[in-house]
């Protein structure tokens, strides 16, 4: 039997870097929001034992270095489960491209390998072993507009919006994350001791971080609404960032949408997407800051998508791919068609709620 699975990207809606931990992870605060680009993920389980990928793309790794490797090896353990697994990727997503590709395949395996072993695991269980293997993949066992606090791994649903049509450009370069987050550090005097991807706890025995007032846990009652000053930060120059970013999400959320936004957000009537009050909040991605300087293409790309009519454009992760929202789907496709003519890869789509993106995971 063979499960088919889409894993969806992801971009951020505003990213804030904090100060390095002593993990050597960064604190971070983020909105994810799912869109409907995808990669196409086959599980399968036969006799034998091992994990073996398959993919055209000569960049994606086959090895235990893959985040789908080690999230099946996490979950055979947990599950007790014996089998030669075998997981096949129909990459379509750009490698290295800020989407949350490679942590997005990771949970889509997770979700196949489950339906294949007709064996499904604790919430709370696939939570954790998704932490285990990388900071973004948790993100994607929620869906729709999610906060990301921590170091992105702690994420918790927001109120979701209506879809938002959106451009995605993927530029011919590729940002090393950990190179980004080395030259945020050199911006900001840090020095360099801080790695994105510094070993990780193979348990869930790590000391839990401080969770944000007003939260629960995805999967949780309660979850949903962030207060002022709820990510607990440490350094001043990066929790006036963070607390910026935080006060802006605040405001957010405790605008009804059928009422005036507030003077932070802007202006805009009723009928207008609260996405667009969100991103009028001033929020932006930090690694913009380093990664346009060492990639001038990447601020053009921001540019033009502006230019061709993007209400907000704005890199995705440490890039180097760069989205815009639209408020009409008509414009977004014209917008890609024009850019396409200017000679970028652009792909016109849309931003998925919670509901929408779990009703498409698995493939028909």
């Amino acid at each position: 039997m063979t499960v088919t699975v889409r894993s969806f990207a992801k971009i951020n809606l505003g990213l804030r870097i904090g100060a390095a931990r002593d993990d050597g992870f960064h604190q971070l605060l983020t909105v994810y929001q799912t869109i409907g680009l995808h990669d196409v993920i086959r599980v399968s389980v036969g006799r034998g034992s091992g994990i073996e990928i398959q993919c055209a793309d000569p960049r994606v790794p086959r090895d235990e270095s893959n985040t789908c490797f080690r999230i099946v090896e996490r979950a055979m353990r947990t599950l007790r489960a014996k089998g030669r697994v075998v997981i096949e990727i129909d990459k379509r997503l750009p490698v290295q491209g800020g989407l949350g590709g490679a942590s997005a395949n990771a949970v889509a395996t997770l979700l196949g390998l489950e339906r294949v072993l007709k064996k499904a695991l604790p919430a709370a269980d696939r939570l954790r072993i998704a932490a285990e293997v990388g900071s973004d993949l948790p993100l994607f066992l929620v869906g729709g507009t999610v906060l990301g606090v921590g170091r992105g791994e702690q994420v918790y649903p927001l109120p979701d919006s209506p879809a938002m049509a959106c451009v995605v450009v993927t530029p011919e370069v590729g940002v090393s994350t950990p190179k980004a987050f080395a030259a945020w550090d050199r911006l900001c005097g840090a020095g360099t001791h801080a790695r994105e991807e510094a070993p990780r706890p193979q348990n869930s025995s790590e000391a839990p971080e401080q969770q944000p007032a007003g939260l629960c846990p995805a999967g949780q009652p309660g979850a949903a609404v962030p207060t002022q000053g709820s990510t607990k930060l440490t350094g001043s120059k990066s929790s006036d960032r963070m607390n910026e970013l935080g006060r802006g999400l605040s405001a957010w959320l405790s605008e009804p949408y059928s009422s005036a936004p507030s003077s932070l957000l802007g202006r805009g009537g009723r009928a207008e997407n609260p996405l667009l009050w969100l991103v009028r909040a001033g929020i932006e991605n930090d690694f913009e800051r380093v990664v346009f300087p060492e990639y001038p293409e990447l601020r053009e790309g921001k540019r033009a998508l502006l230019r061709a009519g993007a209400k907000y454009a704005s890199l995705s992760g440490s890039g180097s791919t760069l989205y815009g929202l639209f408020a009409l789907r008509v414009a977004a496709k014209l917008a890609a068609a024009r850019l396409r003519k200017q000679g970028w890869t652009a792909q016109d789509t849309s931003t998925l709620t919670r509901r929408a993106y779990w009703r498409r995971v698995v493939a028909g």
